[in-house]
C-alpha cells in the first residue's frame, strides 16, 4: 500500500483524530472553550498528539455538534453532555435488541434435531 492510499485510509476512518481544536471549533462554529467544556465533562476524550495538542475525529465532531445543538437551546452543559450520553447508549441497546431479535428469529426458523 503506498503511503497515499494509508493516509486516505485513515481520512476515511471515523475514529482518526485527524481534527486540530481549532479546526475542530471553526467547523462546529464554536470556540474551543466549548470543546475543553465537553471534554471535562466526559463526553469526549481527544486523543493528545506528541506536543499535548487536542485531536478530534469525526465521530468526535458529530458528538460534539449534538451537545452544541442541545446548548444552543438553553440546555446547561452538563445536562447536554449526559443527555447525549444517554441517547448514544439507547441507540446501541437497540441495536444490540435488534440482533438478538434477528438471532432469535434465525433460530426459531430451523427444524429441531430430531
Amino acid at each position: 500500500m503506498t503511503s497515499d492510499n494509508h493516509l486516505n485510509d485513515r481520512l476515511d476512518d471515523d475514529d482518526y483524530p485527524a481534527y486540530t481544536m481549532g479546526r475542530a471549533a471553526e467547523m462546529l462554529g464554536t470556540t474551543p472553550a466549548f470543546l475543553r467544556a465537553i471534554g471535562e465533562a466526559r463526553l469526549i476524550t481527544p486523543l493528545r498528539s506528541e506536543g499535548g495538542h487536542r485531536r478530534y475525529s469525526r465521530y468526535q465532531l458529530r458528538v460534539a455538534a449534538r451537545a452544541r445543538e442541545l446548548v444552543d437551546k438553553g440546555t446547561p452543559i452538563e445536562a447536554a453532555c449526559r443527555i447525549v450520553i444517554l441517547e448514544d447508549q439507547l441507540e446501541e441497546a437497540q441495536r444490540i435488541n435488534a440482533e438478538y431479535r434477528r438471532a432469535a428469529g434465525e433460530s426459531a426458523g430451523r427444524p429441531g434435531p430430531g
